[in-house]
């Protein structure tokens, strides 16, 4: 994969002393209170020039890909067996196979059980994913990428190379590692009996796209992998975009039937429905989430997939039409209005108070 150049000098002095920062606090004999600072530091949506800085590091330069590696050999160390104990979903010759890598991402394979053929989704860990097609018996053919960072595409290469005939599909906006078929909104791809579109979905990252496994064609429900779009009560931060991108984005979700099958690319469920009760404290269906969640947390057990029918219930970040939401929201500059700008606003300030409820 080639980088980019850096042009500007100020650039490399800046990248050189953060990457400086960086060595230093992973070296420090407090090396786990230093990662969730250093996690802090780039994940936190920020105009500053530091984040600025951070951000192009990451998804630019080798930098990121190391800072990835990093991630996955301390994940396979302390989670030899995954993260979260998942179970597949089997419809008429349809499979879908969630798998836990990294700390809290997941993978997908979705499976012709017919022609044994398979579809992968956002293959972060590549030994993981190819130990489950080894397992399944079953021939790797496309592989699906939500959007380029490392964590959701770092798996593309190996896996390409270890199945000369697979596929990679993804957006042409988004720079995605190994790369070979683009997509664009409502393109499909077809592999054996699975009928699976891409829809554009900008906001977490310009070219981010959400993949809709049509149920039809084996009479089941659809299947929406929503990468970073969408979590279990939450969404994604946005990254490279505005409030007004995402709500559009998050309406283009909301627009396919509450049957539909959530399968996110994070396990972040109970975190965030701890904060969808901060904001609507009386919510029940939140709160009878909740506890089903706890409970299968407590025997580290998968919470995908959900339904959006469910969501649409208790997600905060899919309710900013809703009067309760914005009643509980307090005032603001035009709350209550049917425009995209006042509920984009709505969106920026749930955000914004969610972030204060995590740093606490």
């Amino acid at each position: 994969m080639a980088w980019p150049s850096w042009s500007a000098p100020w650039l490399w002095v800046s990248g050189c002393g953060l990457l400086l920062l960086v060595l230093v606090l992973l070296v420090s004999p407090r090396s786990c209170r230093a990662r969730r600072t250093l996690r802090g530091l780039f994940m936190a949506r920020s105009k500053r020039l530091l984040f600025r800085i951070g951000y192009s590091l990451y998804t630019r330069t080798w930098l990121g890909y190391l800072f990835y590696r990093q991630q996955l050999r301390r994940a396979r160390n302390r989670y030899p067996k995954g993260h979260s104990r998942t179970q597949p979903r089997l419809f008429n010759g349809v499979k879908v196979l969630p798998i836990p890598v990294l700390s809290d991402n997941y993978s997908y394979l979705i499976i012709d059980t017919h022609a044994r053929l398979a579809v992968a989704v956002d293959p972060s860990d590549p030994q993981a994913v190819q130990a489950s097609i080894e397992k399944e018996g079953v021939n790797l053919v496309a592989i699906l990428c939500t959007h380029k960072h490392w964590d959701h595409s770092g798996g593309n290469r190996d896996l390409s190379r270890w199945h000369q005939d697979c596929r990679v599909y993804g957006s042409p906006q988004d720079g995605i590692p190994y790369l070979t078929h683009p997509l664009c909104h409502q393109d499909v791809v077809s592999v054996g009996r699975l009928q699976i579109q891409a829809l554009a979905t900008p906001g977490h990252t310009q070219g981010h796209l959400v993949y809709l496994l049509d149920g039809e064609p084996y009479k089941g429900p659809s299947c929406l992998f929503s990468g970073d779009l969408l979590f279990l009560s939450g969404c994604g931060r946005t990254f490279e975009g505005t409030a007004e991108t995402m709500l559009s984005s998050l309406d283009t979700v909301l627009g396919l039937g509450d049957d539909t099958l959530l399968w996110p690319g994070h396990e972040y469920a109970e975190e965030n429905l701890g904060f969808a009760g901060v904001v609507e404290p009386e919510n029940l269906a939140r709160e009878r989430k909740m506890q089903w969640v706890q409970r299968q947390r407590m025997e580290r057990k998968s919470t995908c997939p959900s339904t959006l029918g469910e969501e649409r219930s208790y997600n905060p970040f899919l309710r900013t039409h809703c009067l309760v939401l914005q009643e509980a929201l307090g005032p603001g500059p035009g709350p209550t209005g049917d425009d995209g700008c006042s509920r984009a606003q709505l969106l920026e300030k749930l955000r914004q108070l969610k972030d204060l409820h995590k740093s606490k």
